[in-house]
């Protein structure tokens, strides 16, 4: 994929593949092998179904709270899971004001 995704940056900002020094690719199999929850190399952390949205990464009415006080988690692990919206750091943020102020 590496070619089919130079060749499309290349389409629309030319001279892009002129300023590439060096690269680093990593398969599927090398992603998980360097972190196990990149399950088949899916940084989404696995399954993203209904069932995973409501109870990620476990069972809780806060999700983003960890037992450690003052710890909050977010991330893929966390709803409403893996994608480019921030909105799983918006949840933890707001839970941690609720609980640090009552907001």
């Amino acid at each position: 994929m590496t070619k089919a995704i130079e060749d499309q940056v290349e389409r629309f900002a030319p001279g892009f593949r002129d300023l590439i020094l060096a690269r680093h690719t990593k398969n599927t199999a090398q992603l998980e092998e360097s972190d196990a929850n990149l399950i088949g190399g899916d940084v989404g952390g696995g399954a993203n179904d209904l069932r995973q949205l409501l109870i990620r990464p476990v069972l809780a009415v806060d999700p983003y709270r960890t037992p450690a006080k003052g710890l909050y988690i977010c991330s893929a692990s966390t709803p409403p899971g893996g994608a480019v919206h921030g909105m799983c750091g918006y949840h933890a943020a707001r839970s941690a004001l609720k609980n640090t102020f009552g907001r």
